[in-house]
């Protein structure tokens, strides 16, 4: 729970405060007097009388009643003070600075526990233990630095590692990034970053809170709270990004299907940034880079004028963003002339905007006002201004300034001498701006941001999808799975298209059989040419079990007694043969997370590229697009080289349909349909199969 106590205390008493302002007692006592807090300070500490100009307590007994307390003691003496504190002096919030508790022992877990218990019977707030503290407009309780510039609509940051809050903060200052809040969680156990997300979400007022919230997450206790409340606080303005570290595997795991070697906890929280709106970010550097671009306006296009007095660095931004999916498009014509003409000879127009070494303020507020008046087809500014030592930086930083108060198309400075101006940058930075020093970080930065969807809509897509034929299915194949004595188990072939059938996804005409003459009249009344598949083994290519172009009923035959000797053989399968572009789809029920459901190119390029896109059951018709549209191999999709392009539509349709059917059988496990064939006209399954767990 977060209460008032926590976030407005009128008094806050820090247990374990000192005058050693290099340990966290002592350093917390520095940070809150220097942020000026408004409320009464106490500090106990049993061997001192004054604390850093404060009359110190020397036992906790004799506080007056206190409404926060920073406890910076030895571990196993907090849950003593916890209780004394909540019982006796109606303390209603705790901030826990000290390590040493579930995080390292079991003893240290009981500890945590017992303050637990005691925060829950007082109905207290309890932030850590083992962090740094809580940071805000009204009280900086913490013991690190540096302490960012605090305004109403600065950066809410709440992150679940102390440490790395510090680096990220860091990381920000330098940029100019400003903050409303910080939050070090810690060990989160009554308090987690979807506690954090929950109170602000319903708590939110548009016109005295942040927009802006970034995260550093370490573990996803609730995804279903943080998906809720991420995508509410998005839809009612907020700009949400997040890293969330330790998603990946190190090395491949064994895994019977190409859905469980490529699904991951990452394709998890990738499917789960997707449906919230979440913009994903893998550094430091980018995170504080992107909550940077949510300070300004919004992007409403992908076109990019590049105004720079060095030619290298409007390439690379150039280049990096055209990589990510934006735009630098050629100015010309004559209105482009007409710029030239008044800039210093041997300037370039065509963008980027070259106003050579030499350009002064008053080249680079002309080559804005033509960027921000005059090229209608220009959608934002990146402006790359450093010191070539031949201008006065502080001029041209005041026109920039000015410019960017002035100007309706949002600007993008790129300011990179911080070494030799470091002075001029840092009055820019005062007055309020942000600063990208470097160019292909904010290039990736911007990707991220205008590739990221809009939060998926909450309702389900079930037009089409047969429910209760589904559940009798699942249900008839869990009773076989009891007589059995197995727990899990992949369906029979028979099966696995009844499961397809109820979500509305066409398949290739086939038929299962041992019986070879059953086999050979099926494939002449469908029409050759066939496929023939050994029915069995898991992976039917690896010991041969897949013959294509079958033309002749002989070759058939013959291709049936081959397989049937195929050790764990029960049986062929014979389909009418198509062709096609090879697609894919696979799901993976990820626990806490629900079905990941993944999209991609087929056949062997699903394992050898892996270029696959991600999404959480259930899937919006917008979602599935995302998915798609994503893919590095989008473009073969789309048609490339004089071959059509597969439907797109019908592709997508059958995402959201199987992502739908998935959300009511979580018995299913793992799935893969692979390949679906798809041309213009249809897109059709042709391998399936299916892994259920009781």
């Amino acid at each position: 729970m977060i209460n008032r106590e926590l976030l407005e205390p009128k008094s806050i008493v820090v247990i374990g405060g000192s005058n050693n302002v290099h340990k966290p007692g002592g350093a917390v006592v520095r940070n809150i007097l220097q942020g000026g807090y408004q409320g009464t300070l106490r500090v106990v500490n049993p061997k001192e009388d004054e604390i850093q100009g404060i009359k110190a307590f020397h036992d906790a007994r004799e506080l007056p009643p206190t409404e926060l307390a920073i406890l910076v003691v030895a571990a196993k003496m907090c849950p003593d003070y916890v209780e004394l504190l909540a019982k006796e002096k109606g303390t209603k919030a705790f901030i826990i600075i000290s390590a040493g508790f579930g995080e390292e022992t079991k003893a240290g877990a009981v500890l945590e526990q017992r303050i637990l218990d005691t925060c829950a019977q007082y109905g207290a707030s309890l932030i850590g233990p083992n962090c740094i503290g809580l940071l805000n407009r009204h009280h900086h309780s913490v013991f690190t630095q540096p302490i960012p510039s605090l305004n109403p609509k600065g950066v809410d940051f709440v992150s679940g590692s102390g440490a790395t809050a510090v680096f990220i903060l860091e990381s920000a200052v330098i940029k100019g990034l400003q903050f409303n809040s910080v939050w070090s969680i810690g060990n989160g156990k009554q308090i987690g970053i979807e506690d954090v997300l929950q109170y602000m979400d319903e708590h939110f007022d548009a016109e005295k809170d942040s927009p802006v919230k970034l995260l550093y997450i370490e573990n996803i206790s609730n995804p279903d709270k943080l998906l809720f409340h991420a995508s509410s606080l998005i839809r009612k303005g907020c700009r949400i990004a997040a890293i969330k570290a330790g998603s990946s595997e190190s090395g491949s795991r064994a895994a019977s299907s190409h859905t469980g070697a490529i699904a991951s906890s990452d394709s998890a929280v990738e499917a789960l940034f997707r449906k919230a709106g979440i913009v994903r970010c893998f550094s430091r550097e980018e995170l504080t880079t992107v909550g940077c671009i949510f300070t300004l306006p919004p992007l409403k296009g992908r076109n990019f004028a590049i105004v720079t007095h060095a030619g290298g660095p409007g390439v690379m931004l150039t280049d990096a963003l055209s990589k990510g999916g934006l735009n630098v498009p050629k100015i010309e014509g004559p209105l482009a002339d007409e710029l030239k003409e008044q800039l210093f000879p041997g300037s370039a127009v065509a963008n980027p905007i070259d106003i050579l070494a030499t350009g002064t303020a008053k080249e680079l507020g002309l080559a804005i006002d033509y960027c921000e008046q005059k090229f209608d087809d220009i959608d934002a500014i990146a402006v790359i201004y450093g010191t070539p030592g031949l201008t006065t930086l502080y001029e041209a930083y005041e026109t920039l300034h000015q410019k960017i108060l002035e100007c309706k198309k949002p600007i993008f400075p790129i300011l990179p001498s911080l070494h030799t101006a470091g002075p001029e940058v840092a009055e820019f930075l005062q007055k309020g701006h942000v600063n990208f020093s470097d160019e292909v970080t904010l290039a990736t930065a911007l990707s991220q941001v205008m590739n990221t969807p809009a939060p998926a809509p909450p309702e389900v897509q079930l037009y089409g999808i047969d429910i209760p034929r589904l559940n009798k299915i699942i249900f008839h194949e869990m009773n076989r799975m009891d007589t059995e004595g197995i727990k899990s188990s992949y369906l029979a072939p028979d099966v696995v298209h009844e499961i397809l059938e109820c979500a509305g996804i066409p398949m290739v005409p086939e038929l299962v059989s041992s019986d070879k003459d059953e086999l050979v009249g099926f494939a002449t009344r469908v029409g050759y040419p066939v496929v023939a598949k050994v029915v069995g083994p898991i992976h039917k290519s690896d010991v041969g079990g897949v013959t294509l172009n079958i033309r002749t009923p002989e070759h058939l035959a013959l291709e049936f007694d081959r397989m049937m000797k195929i050790k764990g053989a029960t049986g062929v399968m014979v389909q009418k043969m198509l062709k096609g572009t090879e697609l894919f789809i696979g799901a993976k029920y990820e626990e806490r997370f629900g079905h990941v459901v993944l999209c991609g190119l087929g056949g062997i390029f699903v394992e050898v590229l892996k270029d696959v896109s991600s999404g959480l059951a259930p899937l919006s018709y917008g979602e599935a697009y995302s998915m798609i549209r994503s893919l590095r191999g989008y473009k073969i999709l789309k048609g490339t080289r004089g071959q059509a392009g597969i439907n797109e539509q019908k592709y997508a349709e059958i995402i959201v349909r199987l992502s739908t059917l998935l959300r009511f059988a979580t018995e299913i496990k793992e799935m893969d349909i692979n390949p679906l064939l798809a041309d213009e006209h249809d897109v059709v399954a042709v391998d399936a199969r299916i892994l259920v767990e009781k």
